[in-house]
């Protein structure tokens, strides 16, 4: 029996608000370094944290390590979507629908607060890839697939309906809508919150700790050697600012590669890099304000070349995204560039000609990095996002591929083929309980399901008036944080008087001590992007508390002067890169 299988009873009665602080991320790591390990999952984006929580919730004692924050990769910068993969279709990828359009309805049922059923419209035009057959034929087998509910299936609409739906849209040679269902998400903020369930069942997770080494014996893979990213900086430790390094070894009986666009890097290290290899590609989003940009109806377009765009309004804004195109830059900051902003905009005008959007309506941008699996000769917007497991000859089992919506399917079966390794190796005296997560609810889950989310916002809106809240701040602390809000409530309670001494709105401070204490935040643009996605959707919050944010950061972490303008600096790019594409 593992040690996690023998702690796991413990795992269920735990107090749900376990902390996942920042303040003891070091701690933390050092703890982890006491300890031998189930399992070891290197990197924490979704992929990541969906295996974390699976292994642990069947009892494996689990660890987790991320090399920059949770969710900086491809799992804060997709189309934010759960959704079905309806262009998958084209490509006669039916496995790829089937599968992934069943998981949308359980990953919102675990985690409503975070996710919400969005009726899309495709508009089908006279010349267009898509035509009335064509679509009607496609949904219709998209709903079977991907086994829709009554209530959300497929709708086909006249040219008329279709305007009703959305004015803006491009009159001429206009034949009609296919109307159905996909899932909005934040995708951040479901990363964090799988991970922080994984957390409160047991397992240890820290970011900013970077695996420079494979530890093997006798020609097996038993750990890694990380190394603390945020050590040695001048001023943490009292020094004079030398630098100074902090690694720490950490040892498990199966070692799991999820860092996404970084899986091949770890099969180098692991010198495991052979036949099937990963193919990156680009996909850049554009945010604009709902004044310039006021849609009404998230619309799925096709673009001239052939390649699919989405069109979303979200929270007083709208973003149209996406690019497809080959990748081989900076895998840790790809930046949008003037062809990309270009592009994204020529299709939207394409579609939405009465708006004439220019360079200078762009609010703010993001740009992400596709892990695809390779497929010689295919287009970046062909190749099948299907996800494959790999275990190389020292046991370091890798998964490449996949989308954002499969992450659960994903660790499911990552954990069955680690169950089964343990199982033959002799190393657990039982086979693992099967997966438990398809009704566990993820942290912030726990509102009754889909069906009580709106009284349960109404109830906690409520609330926050009573607690002295505007209608709109009640409101979207109870949807970023679903039932973890009453700790924010008292958060804010506690802090109220520092937030009148600080000049900043208590919610605003409730939300940063919160994202401290339970969501390990260590720096301002952890708290900016990931955590509250301001940077995308309110870049001008971003900028009016981004100084007194890191000021209480600063005070909080004891952060020398050159670490905090370290941070702000950081911070500072990071807001310009998101309004400045490069020229090439």
């Amino acid at each position: 029996m593992t040690t996690g299988q023998m702690e796991a009873g413990q795992h269920k009665r735990m107090n749900p608000s376990r902390q996942f602080s920042g303040l003891k991320r070091k701690e933390t790591l050092e703890a982890m370094a006491q300890q031998q390990f189930d399992v070891i999952v290197i990197g924490g984006g979704i992929t990541g944290a969906g295996i974390a929580l699976d292994a642990q919730s069947r009892g494996l004692r689990t660890a987790l390590i991320e090399m920059q924050d949770f969710a900086s990769g491809t799992s804060s910068r997709s189309t934010k979507l759960v959704h079905g993969g309806l262009r998958y279709l084209k490509q006669l990828d039916v496995k790829v629908v089937a599968e992934v359009g069943k998981e949308r309805a359980i990953v919102y049922e675990n985690g409503p607060h975070v996710t919400t059923p969005e009726w899309m419209l495709l508009p089908f035009y006279k010349g267009g890839t898509f035509g009335k057959l064509s679509t009607s034929l496609g949904l219709r087998v998209y709903d079977f697939l991907a086994g829709v509910k009554r209530s959300e299936r497929r709708k086909m609409f006249s040219p008329d309906v279709t305007l009703q739906h959305e004015p803006l849209l491009k009159k001429k040679d206009l034949r009609g809508g296919g109307y159905y269902v996909e899932y909005r998400t934040d995708d951040a903020r479901l990363t964090i919150e799988v991970m922080k369930k994984a957390v409160e069942l047991g397992a240890m997770a820290v970011n900013y700790a970077k695996v420079e080494e494979l530890i093997v014996k006798d020609g097996t893979l038993v750990g890694v050697r990380v190394v603390d990213q945020l050590a040695g900086t001048e001023g943490t430790d009292g020094s004079d600012g030398k630098e100074q390094t902090a690694s720490y070894s950490l040892y498990a009986s199966k070692i799991v590669n999820a860092a996404g666009p970084w899986v091949d890097t770890l099969r180098e290290m692991d010198r495991s890099k052979q036949g099937k290899t990963l193919h990156l590609t680009k996909g850049v989003h554009l945010v604009f304000d709902q004044s310039r940009f006021p849609l009404g109806q998230a619309i799925y377009f096709d673009t001239p070349d052939g390649r699919m765009v989405f069109a979303i309004p979200r929270d007083g804004k709208t973003y149209v995204g996406t690019t497809d195109t080959n990748y081989k830059g900076d895998i840790a900051n790809p930046r949008i560039t003037m062809a990309d902003r270009a592009y994204v905009l020529r299709a939207a005008n394409e579609m939405f000609p009465s708006l004439g959007l220019t360079e200078a309506d762009v609010e703010s941008s993001w740009t992400g990095l596709r892990p695809l699996i390779h497929q010689e000769g295919k287009d970046p917007s062909e190749i099948s996002r299907r996800d494959e497991i790999f275990i190389s000859g020292s046991g370091l089992i890798s998964m490449a591929g996949g989308k954002l919506t499969g992450y659960r399917k994903m660790a499911e079966s990552v954990v069955n083929q680690i169950a089964a390794m343990l199982v033959a190796e002799g190393k657990v005296s039982a086979a693992l309980p099967p997966s438990c997560t398809m009704t566990l609810p993820i942290s912030g889950g726990d509102v009754g399901g889909s069906a009580q989310l709106a009284p349960f916002l109404r109830s906690k809106v409520s609330q926050g008036l009573r607690l002295g809240l505007t209608e709109p701040e009640a409101m979207l602390l109870a949807q970023r944080y679903g039932s973890n809000v009453d700790t924010v409530f008292a958060l804010l309670e506690q802090h109220r008087g520092e937030a009148v001494r600080r000049g900043m709105p208590a919610a605003v401070l409730a939300a940063l001590v919160y994202a401290i204490e339970y969501e390990m935040v260590v720096k301002p643009a952890d708290f900016f992007i990931r955590r509250t996605g301001a940077l995308f959707f309110d870049i001008a919050w971003a900028r009016q508390w981004k100084a007194a944010a890191t000021a209480f950061l600063a005070e909080r972490f004891g952060w020398s002067e050159a670490q905090t303008a370290d941070y702000t600096a950081e911070l500072e790019q990071l807001l310009h890169e998101a309004v400045h594409p490069l020229e090439a």
